[in-house]
């Protein structure tokens, strides 16, 4: 059943992808980092995840971290279809692992792709994991984010973006984001709010683009923890 729904997930990005007319904004670096085999963290945020692999071009070697909750199988199944691996774990569960195979990857020359705030939440707001791996592998943080003129929101911890085919999108790219590898004066707490930061502005510029009330981040992340882990 997780093949056959993995084949319809990567069958719609796919419809979605070649129905809506896409624009890219601030995407000269990143784009010209991949063309030159130059890693870096791609991170958006999980409620974002559907689009993402579609702004990989062909051809260039990439990771996407995935945790082992029940739909991570589904969803590494599909990014398969768009030519991206997947490396399974998460701040909850795996970490260890997935952190070393993350970093090898990146080391070959590989892009990572990471949601700070996945699997669990809260939303839109980053966890440690991202702000580690930066750290060890010494390359940049890039926040990116989309949004479709035609799109639901769903009604869950993420309000994840369902996009829909037949409309205009828009990925919006923030500034590289350097991680210092040393915790000095609390260094990475400040990078893990320039991420956090960066990942809101771009995720609601997108959704302002495409004629959305911009999805705002949790209102009370304790309360949000307490009812997902009693889902």
């Amino acid at each position: 059943m997780k093949a056959v729904i993995s084949v319809v997930a990567a069958g719609y990005i796919w419809l979605v992808h070649k129905t809506n007319r896409w624009q890219n904004l601030n995407s000269e670096i990143p784009f010209e980092m991949m063309a030159n085999g130059k890693p870096f963290i791609m991170a958006f945020w999980h409620g974002r995840l559907l689009m993402i692999s579609a702004t990989v071009p062909s051809g260039i070697k990439s990771n996407v971290l995935i945790s082992h909750h029940g739909d991570g199988e589904i969803i590494a199944r599909a990014v398969k279809y768009w030519g991206l691996d997947s490396v399974r774990g998460s701040s909850s569960k795996g970490a260890v692992p997935a952190i070393k195979e993350m970093l090898r990857s990146i080391k070959r020359g590989e892009l990572a792709l990471i949601t700070p705030d996945g699997p669990r939440g809260p939303r839109m707001s980053a966890q440690e994991g991202v702000v580690r791996i930066a750290a060890l592998s010494g390359v940049p943080v890039i926040p990116v984010s989309y949004s479709t003129t035609r799109a639901k929101y769903l009604e869950s911890w993420d309000r994840f973006l369902l996009a829909k085919p037949f409309g205009r999108g828009v990925f919006v790219w923030g500034d590289p984001i350097s991680v210092p590898r040393q915790d000095i004066d609390g260094a990475h707490q400040l990078a893990k709010k320039q991420i956090e930061d960066s990942l809101i502005n771009v995720t609601q510029q997108s959704d302002i683009f495409c004629g959305h009330p911009p999805i705002e981040p949790a209102s009370d992340p304790k309360t949000q923890n307490a009812a997902v882990k009693g889902t």
